[in-house]
């Protein structure tokens, strides 16, 4: 987008009500405030609420837009833009300090065309650039999470040629800074008072110059291609946490680094136990004899043995016993098990075992002839 004469004229941020070193959060919540309240929808008729309202849509366009906005900043720091070019401030006919033949249409179409380059247009650094993040996604068992595990996952991204190591040259040679530019990558470009830079046409804003190419990159030094990369899990790794993986990302360019590979890990459900943070959880039966007599029981763990809790006399179902340190164990700290016992009621009894049931039953008060105090 080519710079407009508006930016030198009106100032957005008084337009939108925010201040010049507002947030984005607040720009865009001043505007959506602004928009509700001058909208035509919501003032049929009201020529003034609409062109207020086009007025805070055009500023809204220019600085909530974080390259716009970054441009109009810089094009408003380059002289006394407050006031404006035309008549009675800045450079125009009749502005104090203002140059006959020179007005605000002369200077907003000369930064104008300087900025109408855009993005593409500006001078990029020539020196190292690191390249860019990759992401993978990665489902692993219950108990490789909770014991740790080294993997693989499957990426596609760029990787540093193997033949030539990332410099771009044939074997044999090497790249050499460009004459142009002296391999800053970018070249001047003198306009009066204004100095701008430009990328080197000559070597494309590298900063130097490929003779030979090599013949597997083309001369970029990277290539595409599929690869399987070594991930460390963690012990205790929870369901969708992300793992870094440092410098196993896209290739670097000009001799940067690599950047990084993160995965996101996500982990089955377990048959048997549960988790809670750091803390396992697990469900065991018991008898109803146990439950009213009491009893040693043995409870399994993650690591595959048994561990032993005393379930003491009068136990209710739901009971939750915790076994220490035998839970999630991390490099910081070890979480706990958690045991929650079950009464287990039987449904085929033998005639031993309805005999003795019977027995206990006309021996026992029932709960709901025998009622207790509310708690």
């Amino acid at each position: 987008m080519d710079v407009q004469r508006e930016w030198f004229e009106k100032n957005y941020y008084e337009i939108l009500g925010v201040a010049e070193k507002a947030t984005p959060k607040e720009i865009t919540s001043a505007y959506r405030k602004l928009a509700r309240k001058l909208h035509p929808d919501a003032n049929p008729g009201d020529a003034a609420a609409e062109e207020r309202f086009k007025e805070v849509s055009a500023a809204y366009e220019v600085i909530g837009d974080p390259d716009k906005r970054s441009r109009y900043d810089e094009v408003r720091s380059m002289g006394p833009m407050g006031g404006g070019f035309g008549p009675g401030g800045g450079f125009g006919p009749g502005g104090p300090g203002g140059a006959a033949g020179f007005d605000s249409g002369d200077l907003g179409d000369l930064i104008g065309n300087l900025f109408s380059r855009g993005r593409a247009g500006r001078a990029q650094p020539s020196g190292p650039r690191r390249g860019v993040d990759l992401e993978a996604e990665l489902t692993m068992p219950f108990d490789a999470a909770i014991h740790g595990a080294t993997t693989t996952v499957q990426v596609t991204s760029d990787v540093r040629c193997p033949d030539c190591s990332g410099s771009g040259a044939a074997a044999g040679t090497t790249p050499r800074p460009c004459p142009v530019c002296h391999g800053r990558g970018a070249v001047d470009d003198d306009q009066g008072f204004f100095s701008f830079s430009r990328p080197c046409t000559s070597c494309g804003g590298r900063g130097r110059v490929i003779d030979s190419p090599c013949p597997t990159c083309a001369g970029s030094g990277a290539v595409h291609r599929p690869r399987e990369i070594k991930v460390k899990i963690p012990a205790g790794v929870g369901d969708g946490k992300r793992i870094r993986v440092k410098g196993r990302g896209g290739a670097g360019s000009n001799g940067g680094p690599d950047g990084d590979l993160f995965v996101r890990v996500h982990v089955e459900p377990h048959r048997r136990f549960g988790r809670k943070g750091d803390h396992l959880t697990v469900n065991v039966p018991i008898t109803l004899a146990e439950a009213a007599l009491g009893a040693d029981i043995a409870v399994p763990t993650i690591d595959g043995e048994s561990v032993t809790i005393r379930v003491p006399a009068g136990t209710g179902g739901g009971r939750t016993f915790r076994v220490r340190g035998r839970g999630v164990v991390t490099a910081k700290a070890a979480g706990d098990l958690l045991v929650t016992v079950e009464i287990d009621v039987p449904r085929d009894l033998t005639d031993a075992q309805r005999a003795a049931l019977e027995a206990y039953s006309a021996a026992t008060a029932s709960p709901r002839h025998d009622p207790q105090p509310a708690k």
